[in-house]
């Protein structure tokens, strides 16, 4: 029997990231290498934020700049990757707990390309992106995960791209981590650790590191379509962690055959 394809969480930080040389894209190459090579991407991103859920259809997804202030070569990044209406359709077919509206304008907001274009330089894997439903609890994000799990069997590479810890009115260019957003990032770590998913659910109950740590859900809820997607036997590592800018968490957490510690 095939292994079921790993399932991945991605911290992406800042989007200077992807243009610039630093430990962390450095990682992402190195996961996309030992990763297996997919027949297609499901992408859950912290920047396609919808009313109801949404899958995009689109056969050639577009390249999304959804950022400003940033250098131009930043806006000049391309990342044309095929798109997989075959795998939208499958995703309409296994969600029962909402209704998935197809999407065939959506393309791959910088949340995805940045981080593919390190993962899967060459753009030729099959991608789409599964949008948020911004009025949906988190137990409803976490249960729509759960019943994406089958498609890892098929092949496929669900992947959340977001920060645990993404707080950007406390960004600093110099100085360690804050204290509470490295006591949030270790409550998730352990959570993940134990697959003690209420934990996750009711993040609030780590207190005022969890209000300071996720002070809007969008970048969070990546974390709980992964955890869903876990299978029985699937251990938890944690290919990548660090803090950028001081309050932007990169903690990885792959489940299946993914590397583990890359710095």
């Amino acid at each position: 029997m095939t292994s079921p394809m790993p399932a991945l969480f991605i911290g992406h930080g800042s989007p200077m990231l992807a243009v610039t040389e630093n430990p962390y894209r450095t990682a992402w190459r190195r996961i996309g290498e030992a990763l297996p090579r997919p027949r297609a991407i499901l992408c859950v991103s912290a920047h396609w934020v919808t009313d109801g859920t949404r899958v995009a259809t689109t056969a050639r997804p577009r390249t999304i700049h959804d950022f400003g202030g940033f250098p131009r070569e930043l806006y000049a990044q391309q990342y044309p990757a095929p798109g997989a209406p075959d795998l939208a359709r499958r995703v309409m077919g296994h969600v029962t707990s909402a209704v998935v509206v197809p999407d065939d304008a959506w393309g791959l907001d910088h949340g995805a390309w940045c981080v593919l274009q390190s993962l899967f330089p060459a753009a030729d894997v099959p991608v789409c992106q599964l949008s948020l439903d911004a009025g949906l609890s988190m137990q409803g994000h976490l249960v729509l995960g759960r019943e994406l799990a089958a498609l890892r069997n098929e092949g496929v590479l669900i992947l959340g791209s977001g920060n645990v810890v993404h707080n950007l009115h406390r960004m600093r260019a110099a100085g360690d981590a804050y204290d509470w957003a490295v006591d949030f990032d270790a409550y998730v770590r352990r959570a993940v650790e134990t697959g003690y998913d209420d934990a996750l659910v009711d993040y609030v109950l780590a207190g005022d590191s969890a209000a300071l740590s996720v002070p809007t859900t969008e970048h969070y809820l990546p974390l709980l379509y992964v955890v869903g997607v876990r299978q029985a036997g699937d251990g938890a590592s944690f290919p990548l962690e660090g803090f950028d800018l001081g309050s932007l968490s990169m903690l990885s957490v792959a489940y299946g055959s993914a590397p583990v510690s890359l710095l």
